[in-house]
């Protein structure tokens, strides 16, 4: 019995493909498409922080870059396609880019001043596929929330822990720099960032820890 051979779809047939006003989010990875599992609430909450206090660290230093709140990246291919958490985006790069102003498509890394995922169950693409065509588009520096720390013990170690990874782009490869606890986050672009781990991960906890204290 001979087994059909499925035609990988390509970047632009996943645009066009792409269904208006979805409930669902949907990648592209290496011709597949993949419908993205739906983000936990703890999930959200890292994602919303880290947008909300690097759009505040922009508007302070008053840089010439914004976080959208939506934004396809197309890898380095014509195969793969990804909607990061969280983007930091270069304003006079995106002026150059052929297909943002239409379509909410970043094509170039040049664009991209900071890159970031929260890690749900399907770790293995944000330490995989993602971190391989990010690095070879050339984007500077990509975070790796990793809340739960369910990544393998080969990126994060053993014991396993919840770990803030910080890729940063030197010679055209990543080099990482991991932190974990109390370990102040310590970013190329965003040098006077002021966050710990531990605020990044428990982000909406002790707020919701504190109201039960004073309903108790």
């Amino acid at each position: 019995m001979t087994q059909a051979i499925l035609k990988p779809v390509t970047f632009d047939e996943f645009i066009d493909w792409y269904p208006e006003n979805s409930e669902n989010r949907y990648e592209l990875h290496n011709g597949a498409i993949v419908q993205i599992p739906k983000a936990t609430g703890e999930h959200s909450e890292v994602a919303d922080f880290l947008s909300l206090k690097l759009g505040i660290e922009i508007e302070r230093l008053g840089l010439p870059y914004f976080v959208p709140k939506e934004c396809v990246v197309k890898a380095d291919n014509e195969l793969s396609g990804y909607e990061p958490d969280a983007i930091v985006l270069d304003r006079q790069g995106t002026d150059s880019e052929p297909r943002w102003k239409k379509e909410s498509i970043i094509t170039m890394g040049s664009s991209v001043r900071l890159i970031v995922e929260v890690v749900s169950t399907n770790w293995r693409d944000d330490y995989g596929y993602k971190l391989v065509d990010y690095e070879a588009l050339g984007i500077s520096e990509y975070w790796i929330a990793d809340y739960l720390g369910l990544g393998g013990r080969r990126y994060i170690g053993n014991p396993k822990q919840p770990t803030f990874s910080v890729y940063q782009l030197i010679d055209c490869e990543y080099q990482v720099s991991q932190f974990r606890g109390s370990d102040r986050v310590v970013s190329p672009t965003f040098g006077q960032l002021n966050l710990s781990v531990q605020q990044i991960f428990s982000v909406g906890r002790d707020t919701v820890e504190n109201a039960m204290l004073e309903d108790s």
